[in-house]
C-alpha cells in the first residue's frame, strides 16, 4: 500500500523493532517482522517499519524523530523491551519529534517474546501479534499532558537509625525542614547497640554519635522521639501526618538530663529492648548514655506510682522540677511534601528453631545479645562471659544463617551473618582467647575489603565447619562432653557427622521484616513483597522510591543490608527528594482514572479497593471521587466497578479491546503458507 493509501486510514504510523544485540534477534526474525510490518498492517496505517540493532541507542531515538518529521508519522509503535525500563526514552524521542509523547505505544518483544521461547518460529509469529496489537492500541491513544503538584518544602523521616538519620542531615544541611520521628526515646537504632562494625572494626558509637548529636542540634531538624505516625492523607507534594507524641511524663523545656531522676527511681525492670534482656532499666529512663534526645521517659506501665498511686521519687528529687505526671499524649498534624520510611527491621526469634536450645539451654546467645555483650558500655562492660556473668568462656561455636536460607523461615540471604559471625570470631579471640568454630553454609563475603578480614580471622586460628548444624544439645554422650554445650553438625567437606563440644553458641539471627511493615506500608500507601519486606519502584533502577509518588524507601525497611548500604540508600532517598523540592513542582502522570459522575451509583467498591487510597465518597453528591494526585492509574477500580463507571486513561475499553482484536490478528488478512521445499 502507498502512503497517499495509508494516509486516507486516517494515521500514518511509524513501526520500529529493536535487535537489543542478540536479546531479541537470537529468538526473533527481526528484519522479517519489521518488512511484515509494513506490508501486512500497511492498510491499518502503519507507512514505516523499520529494524534497528540498538533503538534506545541515540542513533535509534534519531531515527524514530527524522521519521516523523520526514514521513509526517502520527502514531509510533516501538517493539522492542518492557515499557518499564525504556517508555520513557522513546517518549522523549517522540516528543523530540514533534509529536506528543502519549501517542507512543511499547511492545515488549524482549521480555514477553524472546525471553521465554526457544522455538524461533513460534516467536517470530508471536511478535508479530504483539505487534499488531500495539498498532491497533495506538490508534486510539489521545494527546495527555501531564499535570503539575506544587512540592511543599518539609520532609517527613520515619524511623531514627542511621538510614534515617542520613536523610535527615541530607535534606536539612540544604537548607530544607525535616521532620523526623522515632518511636523509641532516642534515635540511633539498631546501630547503637552495637560495639564494632565490620570490616574496619571501628567504634559503631564513635562514628555514630556524632551523626546523632548534629540531628539533635540541627536547626532544620525537628525530632519527633517517642512518637508514631497514625495517618497521612494527601499526595506527594502535599501531604498531611497525623502523628501522635507518646507522653514521656517530663517537661523536655525544664529538663537538664542530669539523671538524678533514674538514679533515685527504686524500680528496676528487666531492659528487653535496648539490652535485649541482658541489663536492667529503672521505670523513668534513657535508652543508653549517649542517647539523643537526653530528656528520660517513663515507663507508664512499670511505673510504681501509675501502679499503685504512690511513691514520685523521681518528682522529689527532680532539681528544676521537670516531671509532669498529669501529661498526655499530644497530636500533632505536620504538613510535608515527601516520605522517607526507614523503619528498619526486627530479629528471627531464635526459639522458633528449638533444635538450637535457644531460651532452654543458658548459654545459647543470639547475635544481638552478644553484640551488646562485648559493647563497653552493656550490661558485662564489654566482658565475654557465661550467663553467670563471671565465667569466660574457652570454647565458642558461631551458627551462621539461623533463620536465613531456611525454606522453613526466609529462604533470603540476611546479607550481613557471615561478616557478623567473623567479627564475632575477632572478638572472640582477642578477648578471652577461646577456641572458635564458625559453622557455615557458604562464606559470603562480597564488599569492599570484606574477604581480607575474612583471611584476617582465618590466619586468628578461628575453625571453620561447612554445614548446617543439625542441633545444639546438652546431652553427653562421649567423654568431654560433660558441662558443654554440644554442636551436632554434619561436616560436608569432611563427609562426617561431628560432636564438637563448646561452652557458648551465639546465633546469627536473619534481619526480618518489622512486624508491623503490612500496616505500615497501607498506612503510606505502598505495597510489600512476600517476604515482607517494602517493595521498591525497580529493584535495579529505581530502589528507593515506590509506586506512591513521594513516598521513598530506604536500609533495611527495604530487605537486609550492612551499614555502608543503608547509609547509601539513605542519601540517595535524599537526594531523590531534594530533586523535586529545588523543582518546585512536580510533573505526574496523566495515566490516571476517572470517575463518570453519570453512571456512578455510589456503591462505594472502589473505596476499598483501591491500593493507593486515592478513592473517597462525597457525601453531598452520593458519587466516589478519585483523588488524581494519588492515583497510579493501576486498574484496580476500572476492573472492580460493577456499573462500569470508572475509566483509565491511557487504558480505556475502546484501546484495550482494539489491543486485543490485534493481537488475535482478526485485522490482518491471512497469509499464505509457504509449501514445504
Amino acid at each position: 500500500m502507498t502512503g497517499e493509501e495509508a494516509q486516507t486510514n486516517g494515521h500514518r504510523i511509524g513501526v520500529y523493532v529493536c535487535h537489543c544485540g542478540t536479546n531479541i534477534a537470537g529468538v526473533v526474525d527481526v528484519e522479517h517482522v519489521s518488512e511484515w510490518a509494513k506490508d501486512a498492517l500497511g492498510d491499518r496505517g502503519v507507512v514505516v517499519g523499520k529494524d534497528y540493532k540498538f533503538m534506545c541507542s541515540d542513533l535509534g531515538q534519531e531515527l524514530i524523530q527524522k521519521d516523523i518529521e520526514r514521513e509526517g508519522l502520527d502514531r509510533v509503535v516501538v517493539a522492542a523491551c518492557s515499557p518499564h525500563l525504556h517508555e520513557k526514552t522513546f517518549r522523549n524521542a517522540t516528543e523530540r519529534g514533534g509529536l506528543n509523547p502519549y501517542l507512543c505505544e511499547m511492545a515488549s518483544i524482549r521480555e514477553q517474546v524472546s525471553w521465554v521461547h526457544t522455538n524461533k518460529a513460534i516467536a517470530t509469529e508471536k511478535a508479530k501479534a504483539m505487534i499488531s496489537g500495539a498498532v491497533e492500541r495506538v490508534k486510539e491513544h489521545e494527546s495527555l499532558e501531564p499535570f503539575r503538584v506544587p512540592i511543599e518544602e518539609a520532609t517527613l523521616i520515619v524511623g531514627g537509625g542511621i538510614a534515617g538519620i542520613q536523610s535527615a542531615l541530607e535534606i536539612a544541611n540544604a537548607g530544607h525542614p525535616v521532620y523526623l520521628v522515632e518511636r523509641e526515646p532516642s534515635i540511633g537504632g539498631h546501630m547503637a547497640q552495637f560495639d564494632k562494625t565490620f570490616p574496619t572494626l571501628d567504634c559503631s558509637a564513635c562514628i555514630l554519635t556524632p551523626r546523632m548529636s548534629e540531628v539533635g542540634v540541627h536547626p532544620n531538624i525537628e525530632l519527633l522521639t517517642w512518637s508514631e505516625v497514625e495517618k497521612v492523607e494527601g499526595y506527594v507534594g502535599n501531604f498531611a501526618v497525623t502523628i501522635r507524641k507518646k507522653a514521656s511524663y517530663v517537661i523536655n523545656e525544664d529538663c537538664t538530663g542530669c539523671g538524678i531522676c533514674w538514679q533515685k527511681c527504686p524500680k528496676k525492670v528487666i531492659d528487653d529492648k535496648f539490652e535485649v534482656g541482658l541489663g536492667y532499666r529503672k521505670a523513668i529512663y534513657t535508652p543508653f548514655e549517649q542517647a539523643v534526645p537526653k530528656y528520660p521517659v517513663i515507663d507508664h506501665d512499670n511505673c510504681t506510682y501509675f501502679e499503685k498511686g504512690s511513691c514520685k521519687a523521681c518528682e522529689k528529687f527532680c532539681p528544676t522540677e521537670a516531671i509532669n505526671f498529669e501529661d498526655e499524649d499530644e497530636v500533632i498534624t505536620v504538613n510535608v511534601g515527601n516520605i522517607v520510611l526507614a523503619t528498619g527491621y526486627d530479629l528471627f526469634d531464635a526459639r522458633r528453631i528449638p533444635q538450637y536450645g535457644y531460651g532452654r539451654l543458658a548459654n545459647v546467645f543470639t547475635s544481638l545479645e552478644f553484640e551488646r555483650m562485648t559493647n563497653a558500655a552493656g550490661p558485662t562492660d564489654g566482658d565475654i562471659v557465661l550467663r553467670d556473668g563471671v565465667t569466660a568462656p574457652k570454647s565458642v561455636g558461631i551458627v551462621h544463617c539461623v533463620g536465613s536460607r531456611d525454606r522453613n523461615f526466609n529462604n533470603y540471604c540476611s546479607s550481613i551473618c557471615c561478616m557478623q559471625s567473623l567479627k564475632f570470631a575477632h572478638l572472640v579471640h582477642e578477648r578471652t582467647g577461646a577456641e572458635v568454630f564458625n559453622f557455615y553454609i557458604d562464606i559470603r563475603t562480597p564488599a569492599k575489603e570484606y574477604d581480607e578480614f575474612y583471611q584476617r580471622v582465618l590466619d586468628e586460628g578461628t575453625r571453620f565447619v561447612r554445614g548446617r548444624v543439625a542441633e545444639v544439645t546438652d546431652a553427653a554422650r562421649l567423654p568431654g562432653e560433660e558441662g558443654k554445650l554440644i554442636v551436632q553438625v554434619e561436616d560436608t567437606l569432611a563427609g562426617q557427622q561431628r560432636r564438637i563440644p563448646v561452652d557458648m553458641v551465639i546465633l546469627s539471627a536473619a534481619l526480618e521484616p518489622r512486624t508491623d511493615a503490612y500496616e505500615t506500608a497501607k498506612k503510606f500507601g505502598i505495597a510489600c513483597s512476600a517476604n515482607g519486606w517494602f517493595t521498591e519502584k525497580h529493584p535495579k533502577l529505581d530502589p528507593v522510591a515506590t509506586m506512591t509518588e513521594g513516598v521513598f524507601i530506604a536500609g533495611c525497611s527495604t530487605g537486609p543490608k550492612d551499614i555502608p548500604a543503608t547509609v547509601s540508600q539513605g542519601s540517595a532517598a535524599a537526594a531523590r527528594i531534594l530533586s523535586y523540592i529545588e523543582m518546585g513542582e512536580l510533573a505526574l502522570e496523566p495515566v490516571r482514572a476517572t470517575v463518570i459522575a453519570e453512571q456512578c451509583s455510589g456503591c462505594r467498591i472502589c473505596n476499598d479497593l483501591c491500593p493507593f487510597n486515592a478513592i473517597s465518597y462525597d457525601a453531598e453528591t452520593e458519587l466516589s471521587e478519585i483523588n488524581i494526585a494519588l492515583c497510579q492509574g493501576c486498574g484496580t477500580c476500572v476492573a472492580a466497578c460493577p456499573a462500569g463507571a470508572i475509566t483509565g486513561t491511557g487504558f480505556s475499553n475502546e484501546q484495550v479491546l482494539a489491543q486485543i482484536e490485534g493481537l488475535l490478528m482478526l485485522n490482518v488478512e491471512p497469509q499464505p503458507v509457504a509449501e514445504p521445499a
